[in-house]
């Protein structure tokens, strides 16, 4: 391959503004606009302390849903019968 000695030069895909429908382009503006909006909004969500305090509920949630009740119960009970157990030896010493 030779060398041409030409430098690449790069292409652009936009077309010339004033070869576009003015109506086009206020709607590819507005396009424009709504989608930085979104993007402005995401980036505030993610960055907001309320907003990560949502998520970190909402996941907390999520894995405590999945505990059964039985072994909650089960638990509670052995910790009060440990807990009568404990006291009944302390007032008999």
């Amino acid at each position: 391959m030779a060398d041409t000695g030409t430098a690449p030069t790069a292409r652009t895909t936009q077309t010339a503004p004033a070869t576009q429908n003015p109506d086009t382009l206020m709607r590819e503006i507005e396009r424009t606009r709504d989608n930085l909006a979104r993007t402005i909004d995401a980036i505030a969500e993610r960055v907001s302390p309320a907003g990560n305090a949502r998520r970190a509920l909402h996941r907390a949630r999520e894995r405590t849903d999945g505990i059964d009740m039985r072994y909650v119960a089960a638990g509670a009970a052995v910790a009060v019968g440990i807990t009568a157990a404990l006291l009944i030896w302390r007032s008999r010493r």
